[in-house]
């Protein structure tokens, strides 16, 4: 048995836990970028305890989800202010777009040259600036991770940006902080964190370590999913959903993903549709694809496993799994693809991207490409 493990430098996890974000950035210096979502006002409170504690402080907010112009416009700005840290308050795109600028602040290239799928590859030639990570959202678990997801418009499909290095300083987690996070973001964001334990759980890349954290975060996701999204203010669910977001973030760092994510890098690069409602409404046929597919006993145990704890049934069979996902994803609402303007005229194209995409390295079993345009036309 042989395996790598790697996460957030430390992590910082608790209720009340944002208040000491002030001694932790004086920690890295004294002029920070923060980088925020569209709506900057849920960050204000943390913006004046930095200032008020003696950091210079800078912001920078993107629109949706960062763009290869957003993170350079981002990057710009750290130079010029001559940042000392980034700290990223937000979603997962918030928190992408600062761990981007992070990196490529430091670095003498442009982002393309590091980019992969639409850039060169290249790996990173400088340390990137230290980064603090403070979701708002439980859903990517992007403050574990070592990659940063990035838009590229021009080429129709989302790529990362990703180094060993990128992994965050910091990792600050507070369910308190997605008190106001709307109902429909909590679904969605909910159910990505869930797609990314399982689907790290299944990957033919699974190892000892992020077993542990799925079978974890998967149990933590099913008892309190549906409870976040009917009630906000839930805090035992908000902290439930946190603990399962950074156990997914921590898994598909070290373990990839699968067929779900391979399909979201190009329908969230030609199309505005969310991240996490791309995932959720695509589960359910992708496992079942999966689930017909995979011969090896081991990885159907693994199948049988992941049913059982979704259904709390003992006695369920590997199949449970999928009526499962399609009622959970029905009575959260999530819409079918078509509701982004995915239409079968698109289906080829997009299943031979998605052939492509990095996260289908992990799926367990190979996937024909009329599998994969079936899979999206069940999903429309």
């Amino acid at each position: 048995m042989s395996f790598e493990f790697a996460t957030a430098t430390r992590i910082i996890f608790g209720r009340g836990t944002v208040r000491q974000l002030p001694l932790i950035a004086l920690s890295h210096g004294v002029r920070a970028l923060i980088v925020t979502g569209r709506d900057t006002s849920r960050s204000d409170p943390v913006l004046q305890a930095l200032r008020s504690a003696g950091v210079t402080v800078t912001t920078f907010s993107i629109q949706s989800e960062p763009t290869l112009d957003e993170i350079r416009r981002g990057t710009k700005i750290a130079r010029d202010i001559d940042a000392q840290m980034v700290i990223g308050i937000g979603g997962g795109s918030a928190v992408d777009a600062g761990k981007a600028i992070a990196a490529l602040a430091r670095q003498p290239h442009d982002v393309l040259r590091y980019m992969e799928v639409v850039g060169q590859g290249q790996s990173l030639e400088t340390i990137p600036l230290p980064y603090i990570a403070v979701p708002t959202t439980a859903g990517t678990g992007a403050e574990v991770t070592r990659n940063a997801v990035i838009s590229s418009p021009g080429f129709g499909v989302k790529a990362s940006l990703r180094h060993a290095t990128m992994l965050p300083a910091v990792a600050l987690i507070d369910a308190e902080l997605a008190i106001d996070c709307p109902p429909a973001i909590t679904a969605a964001s909910g159910m990505d964190a869930l797609t990314q334990c399982l689907e790290a759980y299944v990957s033919c890349r699974a190892q000892p370590m992020t077993d542990a954290l799925c079978l974890a975060g998967i149990q933590h996701a099913v008892r309190s999913l549906e409870k976040a999204v009917t009630d906000g203010n839930n805090l035992d669910a908000r902290e439930d959903m946190a603990l399962a977001a950074m156990f997914s973030g921590m898994a598909l760092s070290n373990s990839g993903l699968g067929a779900v994510h391979g399909f979201a890098a190009p329908i969230g690069g030609s199309f505005q549709a969310p991240h996490g409602a791309v995932c959720a409404i695509l589960l359910a046929p992708v496992w079942a694809a999966n689930l017909a597919a995979v011969i090896d006993p081991g990885t159907r145990q693994r199948f049988l496993t992941v049913a059982r704890l979704l259904t709390s049934d003992p006695l369920a069979t590997a199949e449970s799994a999928i009526l499962w996902l399609r009622d959970l994803t029905a009575r959260l609402g999530i819409p079918g693809l078509s509701k982004f303007g995915v239409e079968e005229s698109h289906l080829q194209q997009l299943s031979m991207q998605a052939s492509q995409a990095s996260s289908m390295k992990g799926n367990p079993v190979l996937l024909s490409l009329e599998t994969l345009a079936s899979i999206l036309r069940q999903a429309l």
